[in-house]
């Protein structure tokens, strides 16, 4: 653990009562953050966002074609999307033989856009 520096601790006790009043009526409800945090799980690993990127923009994929694409066995893209399904990032649908994936919603597509959008400038 990196030891503290002086210099970025405040070295007196200030306390901004409205501030910190402002800011507490802000936050969020700890169920709103509790959402906020299963996304960035689900986000918190390249093989999934490998995935939400090949999804995003409405498409959708069967799980052989995933598997390609990310060039794994089946059985691993298996359980990357039925993480992310169990963390109600994905959706899927039967068709016959194939299973087909596709985002629940385009929101996580667009936060993953933006993200990568920051990083690439």
């Amino acid at each position: 653990m990196p030891k503290s520096n002086p210099n970025d601790v405040c070295q007196v006790r200030c306390f901004n009562e409205n501030l910190v009043s402002h800011v507490r009526e802000e936050m969020p409800m700890d169920e709103a953050l509790e959402e906020a945090k299963t996304l960035f799980t689900a986000l918190a690993e390249k093989s999934r966002l490998k995935i939400l990127h090949a999804l995003k923009d409405g498409k959708e994929m069967c799980v052989c074609d995933l598997a390609d694409v990310l060039s794994v066995q089946v059985s691993v893209a298996s359980h990357h999307l039925r993480k992310l399904r169990d963390l109600k990032v994905l959706k899927y649908r039967n068709d016959g033989k194939l299973v087909y994936y596709s985002l629940r919603d385009q929101f996580v597509g667009k936060i993953l856009d933006l993200v990568l959008e920051q990083i690439l400038q």
